[in-house]
């Protein structure tokens, strides 16, 4: 396995644990932010977990490869949905660039994994 897919692949994994436990926990700046975008508390403990799941995912992917795959490819659908309530929204591009980027960089990471196999 190259290098490059492992350390995406654990940047990505950390990041979406690191997300989604503020999530879990329900800090009260990421809260207000997700409720302003439309985002009700149950959903937002949801995304938390599927986030964790899913960074965890990835990162057992460089083990399990097929895991991998369909943990990236989980974080980056999540990310379209992500996308999806910031352009309802109508937030700035600025604020809308963090699903953006994760979407950009689990799809690599997911086609990394694939190239692999």
């Amino acid at each position: 396995m190259e290098i490059t897919t492992i350390v995406l692949s654990a940047l990505l994994g950390v990041v979406f644990v690191a997300g989604g436990v503020q999530k879990l926990r329900a800090q009260a700046q990421l809260a207000g932010t997700l409720e302003a975008l439309g985002v009700a508390p149950p959903m937002q403990r949801t995304i938390g977990v599927l986030e964790v799941l899913g960074g965890v995912g990835v990162a057992l992917g460089l083990f399990v490869q097929p895991l991998g795959i369909a943990a990236g490819a989980a974080l980056a659908a999540l990310m379209v949905g992500a996308l999806v309530y910031h352009l309802r929204a109508h937030d700035s591009a600025k604020n809308s660039m963090g699903p953006v980027v994760m979407f950009v960089v689990a799809g690599l990471v997911t086609a990394l994994q694939i190239a692999v196999v």
